[in-house]
């Protein structure tokens, strides 16, 4: 896989030139590095737009509020909504039961063939829902974290989550939002290999020394940067 991605100053200089068209046209990326939990969590507030200084005045407070963020996850523990406002924010959340049948909240959807299905509605909508409170979204201003699909591979066929996350990204990438999925696996994992092609970039984390490393794999650029701190 690395022979297949350039390397370089020109690599730096693409990444620069590559971050702004993949907040203006709408972008997905995969986050993968196993056990790295505290880094995923650095790399996800960063993703989710958590006070970070795009706003038109750096105001973190009014860069918060104009974000809507969407939060896939089978954990209540997530942060990156915590200066968020109410009405912005939507937690959709997961609880893989006994029988490996992971159930979407309270949420009934007449006619799903099973909960998975009702997932893949109710991020889709929700992400409907939020575009027509915005009156049309804003590029980037719709973030979206799905964290993690893991139960969802090893509790239904890897061809049916792929076609759910598949779904998912070309929902993000409608309203020119910025969506991320964990998967807490190494680089080289087949699962990463399954889901790369529904990317824009692979974001590879690492924890060096105690300090928290990033490395951006571009597909449509086929270039690499370097370790960059997170």
């Amino acid at each position: 896989m690395d022979g297949e991605y350039a390397n370089g100053g020109e690599t730096r200089a693409a990444f620069a030139r590559t971050l702004p068209a993949l907040k203006r046209d709408g972008s997905n990326v995969l986050v993968v590095g196993e056990d790295v939990t505290a880094v995923h969590e650095v790399a996800c507030r960063e993703l989710c737009g958590c006070g970070d200084s795009d706003g038109d005045d750096g105001d973190e407070s009014a860069i918060d509020r104009s974000r809507y963020r969407v939060l896939v996850t089978d954990r209540a523990d997530r942060p990156s909504n915590e200066s968020a406002p109410s009405g912005t924010v939507r937690w959709i959340e997961y609880a893989t039961e006994a029988d490996g049948d992971p159930s979407v909240g309270d949420t009934q959807y007449a006619g799903c063939s099973d909960r998975l299905e009702a997932l893949g509605i109710e991020i889709i909508e929700t992400i409907d829902e939020f575009d027509a409170d915005a009156d049309g979204l804003a590029p980037a201003e719709l973030r979206v974290c799905v964290d993690s699909p893991m139960p969802l591979f090893r509790a239904y066929d890897a061809e049916r989550v792929f076609r759910l996350l598949h779904a998912t990204t070309a929902a993000i990438e409608h309203v020119n939002g910025m969506g991320h999925v964990h998967l807490p696996l190494a680089p080289d994992h087949e699962t990463v290999a399954l889901l790369e092609p529904l990317f824009d970039a692979v974001v590879e984390l690492r924890e060096r020394a105690g300090k928290y490393e990033q490395r951006w794999r571009l597909r449509e650029r086929r270039t690499r940067t370097e370790w960059l701190s997170l």
